[in-house]
């Protein structure tokens, strides 16, 4: 059932994923998967054999004709590929949320460093854009993009450095197993993705199996709410990847959700308060808060209505990793999911 997400549209997926070259599949074998030396070089295997692999996205396709050595990585979390693959980036977007310590790495990402026994790569910071001369001084063979937001013309700057692996359809929409497909891919580590998806899932199955009330239970994702206007609920859409996270959690997507998300290329929407009682099949509320939210929404006349507001099942995530890690990464999703699932089960039994 946590699997159903990733084979929503087996077809489409199935077209795409055959741009991926079966010789680039069977070289991802050859490529290096471990935390030795050559992962603390920056390299990502030392194969002469290397084929070509030809990778489908939003903006064409891109080819890699030889083995990269040095790989860099552009907006959030798709250095986490390189890294669990065993493979360290020599440049990567920079943390900007959920960062609490200020060093520019999530915990996640600093443990793997540990133990890869590697420096800290190169730290692009990004909070204005792309760094396109800082990209370009770390000198990449490639840059993989394949969970961000690029425009044409970031796509466009970005390829005059080095072959670009960009999204697959729409941006920031990549789900965690495609964007560990694409990335790895890039690196000519298709074989060393697949098996790491496989873990994963595993991890996840696992997990989820420890808590049976979580089975089918409608959950929706809040966007962050403003307590001083609740005319409006904005929440996230089943498109994006915090609410796609639900159905490998054995949660279900609520229909009234599900009926007002039609454009696969929008990952939020909003329902008017007083259009509340459409909202009537939610269980659980997932959202970014604390108790003074809890209390605003109690206290309002129509969202006090919702069913999981009136049971009180409501998940709060700080601004913390613990919240940042709602955003399933490769990474992430070992290091949170233990602590989220048992604020997702907390609430369950709420809703029960």
């Amino acid at each position: 059932m946590w699997l159903s997400s990733f084979r929503k549209d087996p077809m489409r997926r199935a077209l795409r994923l055959a741009a991926l070259s079966t010789a680039a599949l069977l070289a991802g074998g050859l490529a290096a998967c471990s935390s030795d030396s050559s992962a603390a070089e920056d390299t990502a295997g030392g194969s002469a054999d290397f084929t070509p692999v030809t990778i489908e996205h939003a903006f064409g396709s891109t080819t890699i004709e030889s083995e990269p050595e040095r790989v860099a990585t552009v907006q959030w979390a798709n250095h986490e590929v390189p890294l669990a693959l065993g493979v360290v980036p020599v440049g990567m977007a920079a943390a900007n949320f959920g960062d609490d310590d200020g060093d520019g790495l999530l915990p996640w990402v600093s443990e793997r460093l540990e133990e890869l026994d590697a420096e800290t790569p190169v730290l692009f910071d990004e909070t204005d854009g792309i760094d396109f001369e800082a990209v370009a001084d770390t000198d990449p063979d490639v840059i993989l993009a394949g969970y961000s937001g690029l425009t044409q013309e970031d796509y466009d700057t970005l390829s005059e450095i080095a072959p670009v692996v960009a999204y697959p359809e729409a941006p920031w929409a990549t789900p965690w197993r495609e964007m560990i497909e694409v990335n790895a891919a890039g690196m000519g580590m298709a074989e060393e993705g697949a098996e790491l998806i496989a873990d994963l899932e595993q991890e996840i199955a696992d997990t989820v199996a420890e808590h049976p009330q979580l089975e089918g239970t409608s959950t929706m994702f809040l966007t962050h709410v403003d307590t001083t206007d609740l005319s409006e609920v904005s929440y996230y859409t089943p498109f994006d990847t915090r609410s796609a996270f639900f159905t490998d959690l054995g949660l279900a997507t609520p229909a009234s959700i599900e009926a007002a998300s039609t454009d696969p290329e929008k990952f939020s929407g909003t329902i008017s308060a007083e259009q509340i009682d459409t909202l009537d099949d939610v269980q659980i509320i997932v959202t970014y808060g604390d108790q003074a939210l809890v209390d605003a929404l109690s206290a309002d006349p129509l969202l006090s209505q919702m069913p999981a507001v009136a049971n009180g099942a409501i998940v709060l995530l700080p601004n913390t990793p613990l919240g940042t890690a709602a955003n399933p990464t490769p990474l992430a999703i070992s290091w949170v999911l233990e602590d989220y699932v048992a604020l997702l089960a907390e609430a369950a039994d709420k809703a029960a």
